[in-house]
This record gives C-alpha cells, structure tokens and sequence, in this order.
C-alpha cells in the first residue's frame, strides 16, 4: 500500500533520492578491514559491493576478506590477548562494555537509519534494534562482576574449586536479518569474558558493524575486536577452521551451520550454533481476538518474517479459526508495504533479489500443491516499489504439513495455518519438523499454556507474546535449530570461558 500521494515514477525517484541522501549522511568512512585497530584494504586487493534492497542501488564498496586477511586477524587479536586484555579487571572490561553501549545510544539514529538502507527493515523496527544493542552491552557489562567459580564440597583434606577462564580468541560469524544485533549477542559476552575477537559480518549487511568499530575505535585496545568483511569460502570458512581460534559461534542456516560444524571440528573449537527455525503458533479458543491476531502478526511479519524464530506455522482451533482468519488475513492486507524509511511502513523489502526470489518460489510450490492464499501469494502492486526486493504478507490454508514449504524455513513473510481440535494431534504436527527454536501460545488459561510449553519440542516458548527478546533470556534451539545458548548469563558462563579445577591438598 503506496503511502505517497505521487504518480509511482515520481514516487520511485522520491524514494531512491531519500535514500542516496539518507547514505551520504549514515554511512561510515572507514569501510576497510579492521585488523589490530587499523582499517587495512584486503590483502588480495578484491572489493564487492553492498546494495540497498529497496532500490536496487549500490551503497557502498567494502573489502573482500581472505584467508590472509584472518590470518592476520587472529595473530593481531592474540598479541591483544596476550600483551593487553588478558591484563584487564572484570571492573575494567565492564567500563569499556558500558562506553560501548553508550557510544550507541548516542549515535542510535544514524545507526537505524544504516541498518534500514543495509537490511531493508523498517525504521521503526530498526530503532528497537539499536535499543536491544545498547542493552545487551549494557547487560554483560554488568555480567562481568558475577563471572566466577565455584567451591565443592569434597573429602577432608583437599580443597577443590573451578575457575571460569577465557579461550583467549574466538570467531565469530553472524547473519545478515539482524546485523548490528547479533554482533552484540556475541561480543558483549566474548568480551565479558576476556576474550578477543575475530569476527565475520554477513557479506549482504556488512555496515553497521563497519559504523561500530569506527565509533568505538578509540574504546577498545588495538586487536581486542578485529572485522573481517567478506564471503563465506573465502573468510568464513578459514575462521572456523583456523587452528588458533579456539572457539567459533555461527548464526545462520542450518545448512551452512553444519558446514561451519565440520569445519570446526578440524581442530576440535568448542562451538555454538544458532541455525533456523520453522516454528508453530499455537491459538486456543478462549483466545482474545484482537490481541491474538496482533501477537500472529508480530510473530510472522516482524522483520518481513526475516527472523529464525519467526511463528510461520500457525495452529488455530476449530472454534475460532474462520473468524480468526478472517481477521488476520484482513490485517495483513493492510500492512504498509513501502520503502522502510518511512515511518509508517511495516513490511520492507527483503535483504536481496536471491532472497526473494527463494521466498516466491516456496510460495509457487505451494500454489502447485492446491492451497488455498488468504493474503498475498505474490508481490506488491505498486510500480514505485518494483527496484525493490518486495514480497506481499502472504497466509496460506489448506496445505499439507508435508509439503516442502511446511517443513523448511521460508525466511520470509509466509504463514501455514493449520486448523486443530484435537491437542495430541495438534502437538504431534507442530513437533513434526526437523527444527525447534521457538514456539509461541495464546490462551488465558495459564495452566494449558504450560502444559503445551512443556510439550513443544521448542528452546525458547513465548505465551501471550512473540519475538520478545530482553537481554538476560537465554535463547537458542532443539534438534536442528542449534547449539547452545546466546543472549543470558550462560552464554557467557558456558559458551565463552572453559573450566579450570583446581584441586590443592591441605594435608
């Protein structure tokens, strides 16, 4: 839905000038490699380019990263390690993630408005975004002061107890839906912890992270933080592969999740894995429409269905499913669909064309399999937004559960709904795919609600809510959506320190 009052063509040139002005203010100037608190060109001189999913245009030119460039990262954050941070108190390292959390929220606009041109994602979702950053640094800020052992009661004359060490360096690769997001789940408890980091941003939504390190360069000693911009062959693979890092964490897919597992396993890191999802939407009937509808909504569209933990499977019971979907599909035909600069938009495009063109080939499959589009199923009428990687809300009915578009993670703004009456057989279908990230549930009976939380085959459940993520909640899946846990204290307790004991005889 156009929100301009404009005939498209100069709606088009309207929306690609807001953005070539909206560039030309937020975008850093430092867009080389960071290694050892240097911005350094990549060592085989390649370059690609990042685009703005809304126009189609180029934003900026940024390095392409190699197994060298790593190489000379890891080296650089093991003389940090060794020569500096390894020296830093818990009360010192809690300052710099304090500094670090307020260098964001002093510049939280420009970062919205980066991650909007980057990504895609609507302004308003952006802003929540950098709030959520400043957060969780704020949060392991806070976490560095409680990171300790333990005592154990053992036999007489001997005292035993744990320390809780950093590996030293850890690899670090996150996922281009929430770039500036997830690289604070993973460095505010890796620097928490001591460690220094090497870390890889999504080839497809490298800024932001860009933006970070030129705002808090003069926070951070040399090497402590080093940004390896590039593909995945090229840099990814080599960090998790490389023999000096001692740990690696990956969000993405679960595809190139396993990929990142194996070649862990070459020199035996510890890892941690957050892959995706496919995850079910349970509605009871004594449900409150309004507010279930908007929680359904929430749960599907935020981020333009973007998230791993999206609920794209959604299971309505029988007494309220035509109203319920009656109700949903109309909302969802009135999301503004528009360029995500604006502030009243809900849905923007997706990252990249590849992105969704993937998306509207499972919406076909689908479409060839008989079912039934209660919203959507196709892209936006509106000539303004045909640059853009767009694809309407979609809701679809009346397809089997088997059906590839099911069982696989879409990554985008696609819902299955699925109508129950029966619970064993409902929870049976929403347990009957290869993922359990997240679930959600909507009833007043709190009793039912965990009842069915327990049942789910799911790592984090919301009831009431959806995409709720405040920092301090452990997050992270069953079966194939992961391993491991990011965002709480035991990311940092038991994802990025290793146990030393130490048993001393008193006799």
């Amino acid at each position: 839905m156009a929100t301009e009052s404009q005939p498209s063509g100069d709606r088009t040139d309207s929306i690609s000038q807001r953005h070539r002005e909206t560039a030309a203010d937020v975008i850093p100037p430092n867009l080389k490699l960071y290694i050892g608190g240097d911005w350094v060109p990549s060592s085989a001189g390649e370059t690609f380019e990042t685009r703005d999913p809304t126009t189609g245009e180029t934003l900026a030119t940024v390095q392409a990263g190699t197994r060298e460039d790593i190489d000379r990262a890891v080296e650089a954050a093991w003389t940090a390690y060794d020569e500096t941070w390894s020296d830093y108190s818990a009360a010192e390292r809690q300052r710099v993630l304090e500094e670090i959390a307020a260098r964001v929220e002093e510049n939280r606009e420009a970062f919205a408005r980066l991650e909007t041109l980057d990504n895609g994602k609507p302004i308003s979702e952006a802003r929540i975004d950098m709030e959520l950053v400043a957060d969780h640094f704020r949060y392991f800020a806070g976490a560095t002061r409680v990171n300790g052992g333990e005592t154990i009661p053992s036999g007489d004359g001997q005292h035993v107890q744990t320390l809780r060490e950093p590996y030293g360096v850890v690899g670090q690769i996150i996922p281009w839906n929430f770039p500036l997001l997830m690289a604070a789940w993973k460095l505010g408890p890796a620097l928490a912890a001591g460690n220094c980091s090497v870390l890889k941003p999504a080839e497809e939504t490298p800024l932001t992270v860009l933006k970070l390190m030129n705002e808090i360069d003069d926070v951070l000693p040399d090497g402590v933080v080093n940004v390896v911009t590039g593909f995945g062959p090229d840099a990814g693979e080599p960090l998790a592969k490389h023999p000096d890092i001692r740990k690696i964490a990956f969000t993405g897919s679960t595809e190139v999740g396993k990929q990142v597992m194996t070649q862990a396993a070459e020199h035996v890191h510890d890892i941690t894995l957050e892959l995706g999802g496919k995850s079910p939407l349970i509605i009871y009937p004594d449900a409150d429409l309004e507010k279930a509808v908007a929680t359904t909504i929430t749960a599907i569209f935020y981020n333009t269905g973007e998230c791993c933990s999206a609920g794209s499977r959604l299971f309505v019971h029988s007494d309220i499913k035509d109203e319920f979907v009656e109700a949903l599909a109309s909302t969802a035909e009135d999301l503004t669909v528009d360029d995500p600069l604006l502030e009243e938009t809900t849905l923007g495009p997706k990252v990249t064309e590849e992105q969704a063109e993937r998306t509207l080939e499972y919406i076909e499959e689908a479409r060839d399999a008989g079912a039934d589009f209660l919203a959507g199923g196709d892209v936006p009428d509106d000539e303004a937004l045909a640059e853009g990687s767009f694809v309407s809300p979609t809701l679809i009915d009346d397809i089997d559960h088997d059906n590839r578009a099911v069982q696989e993670e879409i990554f985008g703004p696609v819902q299955e709904v699925f109508e129950w009456t029966d619970y064993d057989a409902m929870i049976e279908l929403a347990n009957d795919v290869d993922y359990g990230l997240a679930a959600g549930i909507i009833t007043n009976d709190i009793t039912k609600a965990y009842e069915t939380a327990k049942d789910v085959e799911a790592g984090n459940v919301w009831i009431n809510q959806y995409n709720a993520f405040p920092a301090g909640m452990p997050f992270g899946g069953y079966k194939q959506s992961g391993i491991g846990r990011e965002v709480g204290y035991e990311a940092l307790a038991e994802h990025y320190t290793q146990t030393k004991t130490i048993n001393l005889a008193l006799e």
